[in-house]
């Protein structure tokens, strides 16, 4: 059945259990002692007047910790104090009407966005978050369903911004050219900035993928509070000492996730515009102790810098990386341990559910695939599809809770709840370890010949051989199958391999009826802005032959769905 939003209330021994976590969180992160002891009173009043949204964290480390560093980016340091002043003036000066004004923010990762997204949280205004591998038709139909009051960009977004209607970008400032925020927050004296009155509780609209269909916009709560991070750190040991490198794209779930955890602990965030592999290993050998927030397809391009390159960085600072947002394909997660150390730390989530489960570096020496096992006060089970509990090796669909669930799509699309449990729209199950593994989306399995195909363990089943980067199997329509399986294979450099011998490993390493009828060499996968793979584009038929075997991507026009796969720059 469905219901509005999913209710998820604890009660009082789950509120006792809080307050251990709580304590427990202080402790164990280094909190409490983070910072003068004296200021600790500047601190929780700053707090009890912003709560713990980002203006709260900003203004609650600047009155602990005013000269803590606060954001390192590519311009620059800024400190919890210098943050929280800007965010202030900037709050007050943002051309915005009415008490709940709504910002579209289509920026990469810098100060300019972060400055944005605190203003916003103080002026109580809702935000939704644009991602920047939209084209013109999927930010189109964004914006003509949520119709931003201001859009705060990036230059570069100008052309993309042009060609959608005046009506729904009728104003725009820039991060990175005059008049823009710098001018903004100029303007404004620190006196009237200060005297601003508190705004009521903003929200913030993550955005759905689209990888499947058009995004959806999700409300996030207002005020998460101190438990999600409680969650988080039963499993995953991020301390207050530690750099923050966010290498995940700020408008994602995860990145935004990673944000507030690392202001919460008020650590120092190194961002940076575009995702470099080999800078990312720069910035770890720049700090003493570092985590760092990504998505698989960075740590893939990690691994695929030459190993002469990687041993240029002592990376012996590297304490956590935490990967989110997508699979994890084949071995990936043992050889980036097996070369980096035991420091991998895998979430599974998504934009409605927040966390489901986090994989340890144990888990995932047991095996690479896991998606681990629910942190504390998280829910989870694997239902049929009337709803009924399954026991543990059966496939079914994930539901869970937490304390982060969305609060509903802005265009009020139903949430499938069953007994307080959202469906993440996931398929999946839970072995006699205890371990969860993510099969791929609902409806993302494949039905060739009756037969029902789980595309991942034929991707990881290819991967295994030494021929193959990379591979994404999708399933396309057949008059006599129903769906025929088609793999889309990226060789390593050099490599040489004949279609017959990837169905010929399949069958022998999977399934006769999992053998993929297409086999397509491609010189990479089309990716969004998160390093997700698109399938919808992987479907699409080349628009012409293409020489040596590339394949060539179809070129929409100006107001299609998406723009052209941006392979050349996924995850940037």
């Amino acid at each position: 059945m469905t219901h509005a939003r999913p209710a998820y209330r604890p009660g009082m021994r789950r509120r006792i259990g809080h307050i251990r976590d709580l304590a427990a969180l202080l402790l164990r992160t280094g909190l409490l002692f983070a910072g003068g002891p004296r200021r600790i009173g500047r601190q929780l009043r700053a707090l009890r007047r912003w709560g713990t949204t980002l203006a709260g964290l900003v203004a609650s480390s600047a009155a602990r910790s005013p000269s803590r560093l606060a954001l390192i980016d590519d311009d620059g340091a800024v400190t919890f104090a210098e943050l929280d002043e800007r965010a202030a003036r900037l709050a007050a000066g943002l051309p915005l009407p009415g008490p709940r004004p709504r910002v579209g923010v289509l920026c990469r990762n810098h100060r300019g966005m972060v400055e944005t997204l605190v203003a916003c949280s103080r002026r109580g205004a809702e935000v939704v978050l644009l991602n920047t591998g939209f084209g013109t038709g999927q930010l189109r139909a964004v914006l003509g369903e949520l119709r931003p009051d201001l859009i705060v960009a990036d230059t570069e977004f100008a052309p993309l911004l042009a060609d959608v209607p005046l009506a729904l970008r009728r104003t725009v400032r820039w991060t990175d050219r005059d008049p823009g925020l710098d001018a903004i927050v100029r303007s404004v004296p620190a006196d009237d900035a200060a005297d601003a009155p508190r705004r009521i509780q903003g929200r913030t609209i993550m955005l759905s993928s689209g990888t499947t269909g058009r995004p959806k916009g999700a409300r996030r709560p207002p005020r998460p509070g101190l438990w999600p991070l409680a969650s988080m750190t039963s499993r995953i040991p991020l301390r207050a000492r530690q750099t923050m490198i966010i290498e995940a794209p700020l408008f994602h779930t995860w990145g935004y996730a990673a944000l507030q955890m690392a202001w919460a602990l008020r650590a120092p965030v190194v961002l940076h515009r575009r995702f470099d592999p080999e800078r990312t290993l720069r910035a770890i050998a720049s700090h003493r102790e570092t985590a760092v927030f990504a998505v698989p397809v960075m740590l893939q391009r990690i691994l695929d810098l030459a190993p002469e390159v990687r041993a240029l960085y002592d990376t012996s600072s590297l304490r956590i990386l935490a990967l989110s947002g997508a699979a994890l394909p084949g071995d990936l997660a043992t050889r980036f341990m097996d070369e980096f150390g035991d420091r991998l730390y895998n979430v599974y989530g998504s934009t409605e559910v927040s966390w489901v489960s986090i994989a340890t570096p144990r888990d995932l020496r047991l095996d690479p695939r896991t998606a681990g096992r629910p942190p504390r006060n998280t829910a989870l089970e694997i239902r049929d599809a009337q709803g009924g509990r399954l026991g543990r090796g059966a496939i079914g669909q994930i539901f869970a809770a937490n304390e982060l669930l969305f609060e509903g799509y802005t265009g009020g699309e139903p949430m499938q709840v069953r007994d307080g449990l959202l469906a993440t729209g996931d398929l999946g199950h839970i072995d006699e370890r205890g371990l969860l593994f993510v099969a791929g989306r609902g409806d993302g399995v494949i039905v060739s010949g009756g037969e029902n195909v789980v595309p991942r363990d034929v991707e990881d089943a290819l991967l295994r051989m030494p021929e193959i980067h990379e591979v994404a199997v999708v399933g396309v329509p057949d008059d006599a199958w129903g769906q025929r399986l088609a793999a889309y294979v990226v060789l390593r450099s050099g490599a040489r391999l004949e279609a017959e011998k990837v169905r010929e490993y399949v069958r022998a390493h999977v399934a006769r009826y999992a053998v993929p009828r297409e086999v397509h060499f491609i010189p990479e996968l089309p990716r969004n802005a998160t390093g997700k793979v698109v399938h919808r584009w992987l479907a699409a038929r080349p628009s012409r032959p293409a020489p040596e075997g590339r394949v060539e991507w179809p070129r929409p026009g100006r107001h299609a769905q998406a723009q052209q796969p941006p392979t050349a720059e996924a995850a940037s």
